[in-house]
């Protein structure tokens, strides 16, 4: 992966500020684990209001993880003041996800003007052993001044 040079020196401060406007987030209960210029993790307990009829976490659930933790890769890379907007995703659900949490871990591709391309790796942690669950391409849109809203 290539080495990139965030654009706001304080990029973390500002991922992890950001990452706290994310009300459904709160709802679902997931954190951020690391941020690194162009790559975050994050993590997601398993609870069953999250599952699906099986048991297994839902794959809602498991795209929307995905979908922030891409997100928050490419954020990482704005310059001060500006946001960021998913702009199309596809997402290859490849195991049944059981364990005791999921962990999501993205990364930047590339840190264009605007568009953001990124890939996600979704792992369900059982027993301390990782087991690929789901994998996302994404891209991303970064939007200048448009400040994001408080968090409620």
């Amino acid at each position: 992966m290539p080495d990139f040079i965030p654009r706001n020196p304080d990029f973390e401060r500002s991922v992890r500020e950001s990452w706290t406007t994310q009300s459904f987030l709160r709802l679902l209960g997931a954190e951020i684990t690391a941020v690194a210029p162009g790559a975050v993790e994050t993590r997601l307990p398993w609870r069953a209001d999250l599952c699906q009829q099986h048991g297994y976490f839902h794959a809602g659930v498991i795209a929307t993880l995905a979908d922030v933790t891409g997100g928050y890769s490419a954020y990482s890379m704005l310059p001060a003041g500006w946001s960021m907007l998913s702009t199309e995703f596809k997402v290859n659900l490849i195991s049944p996800a059981i364990g005791e949490c999921l962990v999501a871990r993205g990364q930047l591709l590339k840190a264009g003007r605007t568009l953001f391309p990124a890939r996600v790796d979704v792992f369900a942690l059982k027993d301390g052993n990782e087991k690929l669950v789901a994998a996302m391409q994404m891209t991303l849109m970064g939007l200048e001044d448009r400040p994001e809203l408080e968090a409620r």
